[in-house]
């Protein structure tokens, strides 16, 4: 076994320790729906993140609850959410106050994982402007750590849904070093997440955005 692999053995295995311990905790290991205003469906994909945190109980043995929960910026149980996430196809806004918030709890060991459902990532861009104006988004190369946290991901994130025949892309924001933003572009993982019957996508594409999916929540947890 050479260092690579072992380096990601041992980095798997914090994972697990991670999520094992939040399952373990007064509540069960959630990941939170952020709820924004501009109009755009802050709330599509109802099944997927109940389908992604059955998939990471199934493979880690963790324990998830069935339903998610939402939060929005303005509520104080945002702090207590280590990985929130989001998506859409319409507007974002954040207001200034919001994007203090978001800030803060970024900056104090949130995480956030933003996913284009096709239409929202001209005005994340701009919001994410207002909560990191000295930070970009960076794209992601397919040797990041978020790519074999768990699965080994070698190819990077992966084409879920075709859009514009452009490549799926994996950008993140970093603060100290530790990435913050995880954001997926042209990818469209929240479909991969949904039941079956939604989109009718093969079992082997939705499996690969699960993966992708658990690889991020595990990185946010570990890193």
């Amino acid at each position: 076994m050479n260092l690579r692999q072992i380096y990601r053995v041992l980095c798997v295995l914090l994972a697990l320790f991670v999520l094992t311990a939040a399952a373990h905790a007064d509540e069960l290991f959630t990941i939170a729906r952020l709820k924004y205003e501009g109009g755009g469906d802050w709330y599509s994909n109802p099944s997927s993140l109940p389908n992604l945190m059955a998939f990471i109980s199934r493979h880690t043995g963790v324990m998830t609850p069935d339903e998610e929960r939402v939060v929005e910026l303005s509520d104080e149980e945002l702090f207590c959410c280590p990985v929130v996430y989001m998506n859409g196809h319409g507007n974002v806004t954040f207001s200034q106050n919001d994007a203090r918030t978001l800030r803060r709890y970024l900056t104090n060991g949130g995480f956030l994982f933003a996913d284009d459902n096709y239409g929202i990532d001209k005005s994340f861009r701009r919001e994410m402007k207002k909560v990191f104006p000295d930070k970009e988004l960076v794209l992601l190369p397919k040797d990041h750590p978020v790519f074999s946290s768990v699965f080994e991901m070698s190819d990077g994130i992966p084409k879920i849904h075709e859009h514009d025949g452009k490549p799926a892309e994996a950008y993140g924001i970093f603060h100290e070093g530790r990435l913050v933003v995880f954001y997926s572009y042209q990818s469209d993982l929240g479909d991969g997440w949904e039941d079956e019957s939604v989109h009718n996508d093969p079992e082997s594409i939705r499996t690969e955005a699960l993966k992708m999916g658990t690889n991020v929540v595990a990185h946010a947890l570990t890193h």
